[in-house]
């Protein structure tokens, strides 16, 4: 019991929850600007494995890492804006095209790799990002070990929650985002364009989730291989619920999914062969839906979510 107190007081825990929070944090709060505008992205699985090797795929063909970065995100406001355009003026199932995008962002990415790399047995390895060991982060009490041993997508994941707060709380646009996920009608009758405000919505949103991917490849790793991203992105459409829409709660949610996981692969060393491995693999997902149901009974959900608004409708 002892020990496994102990594993909640080191640095190297705290660092690990953070670098498994981080495309959480990409595509929970891609999710959430969706889900905000009230379209539903189910796609968000494909799109952050299509983000992950287009990523990995530009660094490893010679570009800068920020250039892998930019291309990521390029294809995930793609893949956003084919689903826009096919749920919000078109008005098709949000869930049926969502999960068409997840199907083809995914084939698509498998496809792309075997034609490039058809005789490529073990995934190239690329130079990632590396950690910000050292300069002034490291200095800073208590929190100073954790943040250098990140990289610096994983600052700017922490840094895109207060400005995404800032963004819908602050501004007109936030605010015409927050109204058209709950009275497109109202929007409408202000003079804004309720498609363009939505489908603008989901290709910013599906952009984060690309860059969620893309962190796996560009710092969590160095190389790309197929089921990396391992149902993260069905976790995140989970931890908007558990954030009751809200960037904050959002990030709380993926620190907290990130904590259990770091958690149980430190439990495992301490147990030893005592306790089934599957039962510690289980032991985060099982705290989450806990989590989930406690939380998600109160949660206020956009009105207008997956609602279908046509132009002039009353």
């Amino acid at each position: 019991m002892t020990e496994a107190f102990d594993i909640l007081l080191q640095a190297s825990f705290w660092a690990a929850t953070l670098r498994i929070a981080t495309p959480l944090i990409y595509g929970t709060l891609g999710e959430l600007i969706c889900e905000r505008a009230g379209v539903l992205n189910l796609g968000i699985e494909g799109i952050m494995t299509l983000g992950a090797m287009v990523g990995w795929l530009a660094v490893y063909e010679g570009a800068p890492l920020w250039a892998g970065v930019a291309l990521a995100a390029s294809v995930g406001m793609l893949a956003g804006l084919v689903h826009g355009l096919l749920t919000v003026p078109l008005g098709l199932s949000q869930h049926v095209t969502g999960i068409g995008i997840t199907l083809l962002s995914t084939s698509v990415a498998s496809y792309t790799y075997r034609v490039l790399l058809p005789n490529v047995s073990t995934p190239p390895r690329i130079e990632p990002f590396p950690p910000l060991a050292e300069g002034w982060l490291a200095s800073i009490p208590v929190i100073g070990p954790v943040l250098a041993q990140q990289t610096a997508l994983t600052l700017a994941a922490l840094a895109l929650v207060p400005g995404l707060a800032w963004l819908l709380y602050r501004t007109p646009l936030g605010l015409a985002i927050r109204a058209v996920g709950e009275n497109p009608a109202a929007v409408e009758a202000q003079g804004i364009d309720v498609y363009a405000l939505r489908i603008g919505a989901v290709v910013f949103g599906s952009a984060l989730m690309a860059v969620g991917g893309a962190f796996l490849t560009l710092s969590a790793f160095n190389a790309f291989f197929f089921g990396m991203v391992n149902g993260r992105g069905w976790i995140c459409i989970a931890l908007v619920v558990f954030a009751s829409w809200r960037p904050g709660k959002a990030l709380l949610g993926a620190i907290l999914f990130g904590a259990f996981d770091a958690f149980q692969v430190r439990l495992q060393q301490v147990v030893g062969g005592a306790v089934p491995y599957q039962l510690f693999l289980m032991l985060p997902y099982l705290l989450s839906i806990l989590a989930l149901v406690l939380v998600s009974r109160r949660a206020a959900y956009p009105l207008a979510l997956m609602r279908p608004y046509l132009k002039g409708q009353r």
